[in-house]
């Protein structure tokens, strides 16, 4: 049995891979879950896991820079939408990966890797290796504007005219002082690339702090936040995103 804590900070997810993994109780013991990196390094350096499964960016603290602060490390699946190239690093590194939303086929080959780790000694060196390979690509290029739909045109808007990003079931869209504009990104690869003046701050909203305006406390742990551009946007937070918030106040 592999002692196991679920890490991901979006609430569907780690249900639907709890579900996933009631089909091989016999290998798989759910100890925990954990919706922050911050929570995670905790139970994990106190519980003393045998396998994590994780995801990558998170408020707060990313999947890798958790990995970084651990005095326990435990064998990892990660939980990704990185890049062909970087999940050719997971592979060759030993270290497995789903891409979301994780299907039960793909499932049964992560276990069946884990059960070979009974009598493989597992790398722990090579992990870190590959994070800070990733992380060092991640960090290559700084992102400084983002194309849009306009009519039949592709329009590139300066970041820094950003004030935010918001999606809702189907779609992904930036505003700025002009209006409103479709993007063809999901807001979890735009986290991945955005500067660090960006934060989410709710899972449907990354906000520009340049523009932040007066923030104040709101009910069941969230946030309002008001920005300062021309509708004078009022953003209420996620209560998952109450940590990197209260990080973000204090720097």
């Amino acid at each position: 049995m592999f002692r196991t804590i679920i890490i991901d900070d979006e609430p569907p997810a780690r249900i639907r891979l709890q579900k996933l993994l009631s089909n091989f109780s016999n290998v798989i013991e759910i100890i925990a879950e954990a919706q922050s990196g911050v929570e995670a390094q905790e139970l994990i350096n106190t519980l003393k896991p045998d396998l994590i499964f994780l995801d990558i960016e998170m408020p707060g603290l990313t999947g890798f820079e958790l990995l970084k602060n651990l005095a326990h490390m435990p064998m990892v699946v990660f939980c990704t939408a990185y890049d062909q190239y970087s999940l050719q690093a997971f592979e060759t590194n030993s270290v497995d990966y789903l891409v979301k939303p994780v299907r039960l086929e793909r499932l049964e080959k992560t276990i069946e890797k884990l059960k070979r780790f009974r009598t493989t000694p597992y790398e722990t060196h090579q992990l870190l290796d590959l994070v800070k390979t990733l992380t060092e690509k991640k960090d290559e290029k700084v992102m400084t504007s983002i194309s849009v739909k306009k009519d039949d045109k592709l329009v590139f808007i300066k970041l820094e005219d950003v004030t935010y990003f918001e999606s809702d079931e189907r779609y992904v869209f930036v505003y700025n002082s002009k209006g409103k504009f479709l993007i063809e990104q999901s807001l979890s690869k735009l986290e991945e690339k955005l500067p660090d003046y960006f934060l989410r701050v709710h899972r449907s909203i990354i906000i520009n702090t340049e523009y932040v305006e007066e923030i104040q406390k709101y009910f069941n742990s969230r946030y309002s936040i008001k920005l300062n551009n021309k509708g004078i946007t009022q953003v209420t937070s996620g209560r998952s995103y109450l940590q990197v918030i209260k990080d973000w106040i204090e720097v």
